[in-house]
């Protein structure tokens, strides 16, 4: 599956501006109409107009969820299910890596996004339950839950957006459309990766409504509350970059246990792909960079072709910690109380759907809009994170690189210390997943 969806840097740049626009319009909208309503009922009544906008953009979001997890997954698994030797030892490799990050990521995401608590100063009150898109959890247990991942009816869990039941369909259906030779299976996965790309396409149109979603999420959320609440933005962003300085950390450790003291030299090389991501916001602008720096660590291109690709959809390190961060800022806001159990499975279903669809426009926030219904919280809280996502942004894709670029050398440093794979395995063995840069994830 190769995917371009037309995310270009540029592309992306204009999107990030017109949302940082929309939320500083939505901040002066929603001062004034907080300053002139004479009562806060009046303040409330205002920003259920605002809020009209609010819903048709989730009802945009949500309507893309279900065919977008399965085509993506589908896709991906059959583009890898012909892959055997070397190549599917470094893939082994890679995958026991990403995932042994990922949930790293998660697990400091989810112990911070606790201590720091940034959304509970927020109180907001909860919109309306949509009953057809939520499940509830007031009688959560780990029984049920088990139970409900499996669908008993596909097109049921399509149309009610069950997350992770489309995924286990969608993993199913993968792997038998991979197993079967016939012209008629090639013809079958052909058309899904031109569904990819025809839901790609709807992304982009919808994602074009988004600074509408950020000015009017905004404007009703500071209609009610005042400018006060501002000040958890600012405790939003600055407890995130701690948290994902502490990642760095973390990922230099284990980078000088794999690589030893040359993981600083790697650093070194990894600063100029480092610093392009972080002012583009975008991984695909560091790519080429990140080729010829790990080509200069001693990495051959035959394992950094591989990897790295591999890495762009399964290893975004810096992604994983947003999406937890995000949804417990949301629960927070909305003063809903998740126990550590329905934090810890919450989180486990982010990372298991965002392998699937890490090569998808923000596909932070599409995960996030995924999952949060499944836990009963509000949607419509992803609007509040989106108009400060740039800032976020920067420093998650800057963290993907980082990730990417130690985990390649660690790899190639497994494949006999030489970075070379077996002979007779093209140069140009790529794997089709997505090579992506979708603002970072």
């Amino acid at each position: 599956m190769t995917v371009n969806a037309d995310n270009s840097p540029a592309r992306s740049n204009r999107l990030t501006n017109a949302l940082v626009v929309s939320l500083l319009l939505g901040i002066l909208a929603g001062y004034a109409c907080h300053e002139l309503a004479p009562t806060p009922e009046t303040a409330k009544n205002i920003a259920g107009y605002f809020s009209i906008v609010t819903d048709v953009f989730l009802r945009m979001i949500k309507m893309i969820i279900a065919p977008l997890v399965f085509a993506t997954i589908v896709s991906g698994i059959t583009s890898l299910g012909s892959e055997g030797g070397a190549v599917g030892r470094i893939a082994a490799r890679s995958m026991g890596w990403f995932v042994s990050a990922s949930l790293v990521s998660l697990g400091l995401g989810m112990v911070f996004a606790n201590l720091f608590a940034p959304g509970r100063g927020l109180q907001l009150p909860l919109p309306n339950a949509d009953a057809s898109t939520t499940l509830q959890t007031a009688g959560f247990n780990l029984k049920d839950f088990i139970t409900h991942v499996f669908p008993t009816s596909i097109a049921q869990a399509m149309s009610t957006n069950e997350i992770l039941q489309i995924l286990v369909f969608a993993v199913f259906f993968g792997l038998a459309l991979s197993r079967l030779k016939t012209s008629h299976a090639r013809t079958i996965a052909s058309s899904i990766d031109e569904l990819v790309h025809i839901m790609l396409q709807i992304t982009n149109f919808v994602m074009k409504f988004a600074p509408l979603g950020v000015f009017a999420a905004i404007a009703a959320v500071i209609t009610t509350q005042g400018l006060g609440v501002l000040l958890t933005y600012g405790k939003f962003i600055a407890t995130f970059y701690f948290s994902l300085a502490v990642l760095w950390t973390v990922l230099v450790l284990v980078g000088l246990l794999a690589l030893g003291r040359p993981v600083l030299q790697l650093l070194g090389l990894l600063r100029q792909p480092m610093l392009l991501a972080f002012s583009t916001a975008s991984s695909e602008a560091a790519y080429p960079k990140m080729i010829e720096q790990l080509t200069k660590f001693g990495v051959s291109e035959r394992i950094s072709g591989f990897v790295l690709p591999l890495g762009y959809s399964f290893n975004l390190d810096g992604s994983m910690m947003y999406q937890a961060f995000a949804a417990l800022f949301i629960a927070q806001a909305y003063g809903i109380e998740l126990s550590f159990t329905q934090q810890l499975v919450m989180l486990l279903v982010m990372m298991v759907t965002s392998k699937g669809i890490a090569g998808v426009p923000r596909a932070g926030l599409v995960v996030v809009a995924a999952t949060l219904p499944m836990f009963n919280l509000p949607v419509g809280g992803m609007l509040l994170v989106m108009g400060i996502d740039q800032f976020l942004d920067m420093g998650r894709t800057m963290t993907n690189v980082i990730g990417n670029g130690i985990a390649t050398a660690a790899v190639a440093r497994w494949e006999d210390k030489r970075g070379l794979v077996e002979e007779g395995v093209s140069e140009t063995v790529v794997p089709a997943v997505v090579v992506a840069g979708a603002a970072g994830g």
